[in-house]
């Protein structure tokens, strides 16, 4: 099987136009080309260029052999490299105690099916509730301001990644091909294949629900564990080396090899960790608004007269601006057709978060607009971004009225200096609802001159992207974990023997697929400890 890179063909063709593209690049007769697949489909939607749609295919021909001696040194067309998933090891039949996966968010997931399929019947302890429980509880906030600390945005089986946009993609680097792997999972437990070849896949809340419990039913048929509600409360050391762990109920687990894939809002077992002594460090994260416009006005902007085509759908968008003040200002977990949804997992502060479903049909188009920040703007040691971050939803729960309600104001306004005191054409989409104000005190002063400056710019990109009526709901704070825990090459805590810090409470990962392929990585290295002794 062959590989045949960057086929461009316009985006409207017929699909009898693909397998004729193919037989003309690689100048062979139709007859000759017996199959093809496609690996992947993006699409070039730059300004002042036609929109094309670009296709990586794997191809198979008559006389490969011939076919690569004749287009030698053509670095489009090669053998297709293997991208199949091969595991490292079995588990030995005498493992003397189970390991333990902390956490069921995409992490734990994966760490807990990989090791389940390679024979280690993993115990899963999650702190929330089953998946379709938590979202009504979830529901509870949304629809009547009552927040359980247990079970909510952050916290529950399918963790954070459940109430997103369901994005599949990252920049990573990934040799292995390890991505595929995860995207393959996906699609065995409902997903639509076009997952795997779409250049931006997404999946969306209300199937990753249905996604999430086929996959515990496939990890709990392979010997796996799945326990909800059972929150770790201690960790037990001895000699360097993990020796189980402490329930909230009391119960001690015995295990010598635990993956931590908690979550980066799991700050009181970051606590516990760092009672306990466990290497971590202080880095950076970012912080902000959410910002919300028409997503015809994104759709307009991105693809203009192909605006609202089929195979584009809603249109997304990546900014950049680097302020005078020195901060960065971004775009952060851009969600098409979608919400601002309430994401707090603690009593008492406000935090704000997007999610789509898999249609992105909803009316606004929104994303975080947020400021990266570093230690050295909340100096204290490790947890001390935790409470920088309390800080700061603390005050948006006051300025929202104090009933989870979050503080909010148009952008025209917002450039301005000027309290918003009723909306514009845009209908912002956060539940329990958004109290217009003024948002100059919800983030420290650099942070709110550098998105002041962002805004306009970021108009001179997108059309339209600092509309007076556009509306900012705050605050942005849990857009990654806000410390490390340190981990060697082995995976293992720098510390602590058979503790594999993992996804993105660990600091490792940063949405839905790294986090799988994180979990991936770690119950590999698991495996590799316990077979090599």
């Amino acid at each position: 099987m062959l590989r045949l890179n960057e086929l461009r063909l316009p985006l409207d063709h017929a699909p009898e136009a693909l397998p004729a593209a193919i037989a003309q690049r690689l100048k062979i007769k139709p007859a000759e080309l017996l199959a093809f697949e496609v690996f992947k489909r993006s699409y070039d939607a730059r300004r002042g260029h036609p929109l094309t749609l670009i296709y990586t295919l794997d191809i198979t021909v008559a006389n490969e052999a011939a076919l690569l001696k004749r287009m030698a040194g053509d670095n489009k067309i090669g053998p297709s490299p293997d991208t199949s998933y091969h595991f490292v090891g079995q588990a030995p039949a005498n493992l003397q105690h189970r390991p333990v996966v902390v956490g069921f968010g995409p992490c734990g997931i994966f760490a807990a099916l990989l090791l389940a399929q390679m024979g280690f019947n993993p115990i899963v302890l999650e702190r929330g509730k089953e998946v379709r429980q938590r979202t009504k509880d979830t529901w509870g906030l949304w629809r009547k301001n009552v927040l359980n600390p247990e079970s909510n945005v952050q916290f529950g089986e399918g963790g954070a990644g459940t109430f997103s946009d369901g994005k599949l993609y990252s920049q990573i680097k990934d040799p292995r091909h390890l991505g595929r792997k995860v995207l393959a999972e996906f699609v065995k437990a409902g997903a639509p294949d076009e997952i795997l070849y779409v250049s931006k896949p997404h999946i969306g809340t209300f199937r990753l629900v249905g996604m999430v419990e086929r996959m515990r039913e496939t990890i709990t048929a392979l010997g796996g564990e799945v326990r909800f509600e059972q929150k770790v409360t201690d960790i037990l050391i001895e000699d360097g080396a993990i020796r189980g762990l402490v329930l909230e109920s009391g119960e001690q687990l015995r295990t010598d090899h635990v993956v931590m894939a908690l979550g980066h809002s799991a700050r009181d077992t970051f606590q516990v960790l760092h009672d306990r002594g466990v290497f971590m460090e202080a880095k950076p994260f970012s912080v902000g608004f959410r910002i919300e416009h028409p997503q015809s006005l994104i759709d307009q902007a991105r693809f203009g007269k192909h605006a609202g085509h089929p195979l584009l759908g809603a249109a997304d968008y990546k900014l950049v601006h680097h302020a005078s003040n020195g901060r960065s200002v971004y775009s952060f977990c851009m969600c098409p057709g979608g919400t601002v949804v309430a994401a707090t997992s603690e009593p008492n502060r406000v935090v704000t978060n997007g999610m789509s479903q898999y249609s992105r049909n909803e009316r606004n188009a929104n994303a975080g607009i947020v400021v990266g920040i570093t230690p050295d703007d909340y100096p204290g040691g490790v947890m001390a971004g935790v409470a920088f971050q309390r800080e700061l939803e603390s005050r948006a729960f006051v300025l929202g009225g104090g009933n989870y309600e979050a503080p909010g104001q148009l952008v025209g306004d917002f450039i301005a200096n000027r309290a918003s005191t009723q909306l514009g054409s845009v209908e912002p989409s956060y539940k329990p609802g958004v109290k217009l104000g003024n948002l100059d005190t919800a983030l420290p002063a650099y942070a709110i001159e550098a998105v002041r400056e962002a805004l306009p710019a970021f108009g001179k990109q997108i059309k339209g992207f600092d509309m007076h009526d556009a509306v900012l709901t705050g605050v942005e704070t849990r857009t990654s974990s806000p410390l490390r825990i340190t981990r060697g090459e082995d995976c293992q805590s720098l510390n602590v023997r058979g503790l594999f810090p993992a996804g993105e409470g660990a600091g490792y990962a940063g949405g839905i697929l790294s986090a799988g392929v994180d979990g991936i990585k770690v119950a590999e290295a698991l495996a590799l400890s316990v077979l090599k002794g």
